[in-house]
């Protein structure tokens, strides 16, 4: 781009303006950083794989999820599913006014959502797990928003992980924010995601991503083709009519229509976490008590607590932070 048509901007400038577009949180990335340390270097997915001209600054949005939602207990209620949908509505057009102002400063931008994935890399197995372009959690501890826990999901000292996430890259002559060292999480000597999780998903500083996404998007495209071929495969006329019909078709459909239930779904980890500014005042009081937790996961969680960090955490460690006494 040519210098003559770009106004000067720093880092405080730019975060100023997606708080007051909407954003509860912004940090801004070294998209070079990410390119350097990828979260899987088997299978990187870096800042210049999106963008190869402006790729040099990755700007996290996060939007909090409301309170209201995470203080119903169920994890399947299309009312939490909704509510997710929303804010991720409102952060999306959060993050496309920050394009349109940067490239009025005379900076070319693009968002990257925190549900795209390549469709190229689809194999044919609906229930293969397909990574974002960018890992979104990663990209915001690198912005200082905060360290990934147990199971790999974002912690912010805020919210918690009660936010979700978008990002918008851009080659601004700003500087970065700097990541945070210390762990926010307490690992398997707290557990609470491990005694949620509905799907018995989460592991030893990881995650069993198919058998989450079962959980977290229930309407998805697995959910869909799976239903699809049963109708088709039922050979009674009068029963396929009956599953066409069926409320879970309805469920579908208005899945599709929203993407509640595609794009949002499960978050019981989210809603347990003891991370956050926000928990003592706004969920404490009913989200103590783990329904979910059973005798078999407390021994897992007490097993995981006194086991050597595994292979998995030191992958992880970048993002994860140093853990103390946790």
């Amino acid at each position: 781009m040519v210098a003559v048509f770009q106004s000067e901007l720093t880092t405080a400038a730019v975060k100023a303006k997606a708080r007051e577009l909407g954003a509860d949180l912004v940090g801004i990335a070294d998209g070079r950083v990410m390119d350097e340390f990828p979260p899987d270097p088997d299978d990187p997915r870096r800042p210049s794989d999106v963008t190869e001209h402006d790729a040099g600054r990755c700007i996290v949005l996060a939007k909090r999820l409301n309170a209201g939602a995470a203080r119903i207990p169920r994890w399947d209620e299309r009312h939490k599913y909704y509510n997710d949908e929303l804010c991720l509505t409102l952060l999306e057009e959060c993050s496309l006014e920050l394009v349109y102002w940067l490239e009025e400063q005379g900076y070319p931008a693009l968002i990257v959502p925190p549900v795209h994935v390549e469709p190229r890399r689809y194999g044919g197995q609906p229930g293969e797990h397909l990574k974002p372009m960018l890992s979104l959690s990663h990209a915001a501890v690198e912005a200082g928003l905060g360290t990934l826990g147990l199971n790999l999901q974002l912690l912010t000292p805020e919210y918690g992980p009660r936010v979700m996430l978008t990002a918008v890259l851009s080659s601004l002559p700003v500087e970065p924010d700097q990541r945070q060292t210390a762990a926010l999480c307490h690992g398997p000597a707290c557990g609470r995601c491990l005694l949620s999780c509905p799907g018995d998903a989460v592991g030893h500083w990881q995650r069993d991503w198919p058998q989450c996404d079962r959980y977290r998007s229930p309407h998805g495209f697995k959910a869909l083709s799976d239903h699809v071929v049963g109708i088709i495969n039922e050979p009674d006329p009068g029963q396929q009519a009956e599953l066409i019909r069926s409320e879970r078709t309805f469920d579908l459909w208005q899945s599709i229509l929203r993407g509640a239930g595609v794009i949002t779904g499960c978050r019981r980890c989210q809603d347990v976490c003891p991370v956050g500014a926000d928990r003592e005042a706004l969920l404490g009081d009913v989200l103590d008590e783990i329904a979910e937790a059973t005798p078999e996961k407390e021994a897992r969680r007490a097993a995981l607590a006194t086991a050597p960090l595994p292979e998995a955490f030191h992958r992880q460690s970048r993002w994860i932070g140093t853990v103390e006494d946790k």
